[in-house]
């Protein structure tokens, strides 16, 4: 008999994932990223973005739960929004967790999701990192990067590198943004102002209340969603002065509601948007 793991396929507005059980990947002694790079091949895996592990067991914690999650390139990203909110439904859709609200352990720090009672998920996705070396960017002498200038092939881009958890650089533009993504997100994903490379979104602005965002993921390229991704463009936006503080985010696979929530004793952001299973099997480990 060929070894076997049963897996859960998961989608957040688009932007898809493999959840796998940590316990029974550790079983047969699977490496996290090599796994992530198979399953994750559309042609001869599954296919998603990303592979998340339901509670590593390597993980030692002191939260409710814990995750772990790789880019379908084997690279592991601190943080994903859209990640996130279908780990927090698969958990509390199991019954591995039974409340609503609870906190996960990840490398970007404790998230706290709430499952709603429509099946939505509102995350808490905490602070917004503004300071140039903790998003990390080599740019120096500034408090924060917004509208900072930058020139690739001869074309001037004015970025706003901000981290939600993992680093991002938002563009504001009036061309095409899908087409702005896939011409120039891999440029701007490994510019060496990026030390750990970055995420890249491609915004407009549709009105005080709504933004349209494209995006090159670091370690994905092209998806039709990133959770921090409009975390931190909402927050880019309300920055430069152009939204308000509670807006819509238009995705190509759906939208986010992204609420930035600051005053003197609290600065937090609130994301919230559906998550969906797709389909369960098992993933036979002759190919894995």
């Amino acid at each position: 008999m060929v070894n076997s793991i049963n897996f859960t396929k998961m989608q957040g507005i688009g932007n898809d994932f493999i959840l796998v059980e940590g316990a029974e990947v550790k079983k047969h002694n699977l490496d996290y990223a090599e796994l992530a790079i198979k399953m994750c091949d559309r042609n001869f895996g599954i296919g998603a973005d990303g592979l998340i592990i339901v509670n590593p067991p390597e993980i030692k914690i002191s939260t409710d739960t814990s995750w772990c999650i790789f880019n379908s390139d084997g690279s592991e990203p601190e943080m994903c929004g859209n990640g996130i909110r279908c780990f927090a439904k698969y958990v509390y859709e199991k019954g591995i967790i039974t409340k609503k609200s609870f906190s996960i352990h990840t490398l970007a720090g404790i998230i706290v999701p709430e499952v709603l009672d429509n099946g939505d998920v509102r995350v808490d996705m905490g602070k917004p990192i503004l300071e140039p070396a903790q998003i990390p960017t080599s740019i120096e002498g500034v408090d924060n990067v917004i509208d900072y200038r930058v020139e690739i092939d001869n074309k001037e881009f004015k970025i706003n590198a901000i981290s939600m958890g993992n680093p991002h650089c938002i563009i504001f533009t009036e061309d095409d943004s899908e087409q702005m993504a896939k011409t120039y997100g891999p440029k701007l994903e490994t510019l060496d102002l990026f030390p750990e490379k970055t995420n890249v979104e491609f915004v407009k602005i549709l009105s005080k209340d709504r933004i349209k965002v494209d995006v090159w993921e670091r370690g994905c390229g092209i998806t039709l969603a990133c959770g921090t991704g409009a975390c931190a463009s909402t927050v880019a936006a309300v920055l430069n002065g152009f939204v308000n503080n509670l807006v819509i985010v238009d995705l190509p696979g759906g939208s986010l509601k992204v609420e930035w929530v600051k005053n003197d004793s609290f600065n937090k952001l609130f994301m919230t948007g559906s998550s969906e299973f797709v389909f369960e099997g098992k993933y036979l480990l002759g190919n894995a």
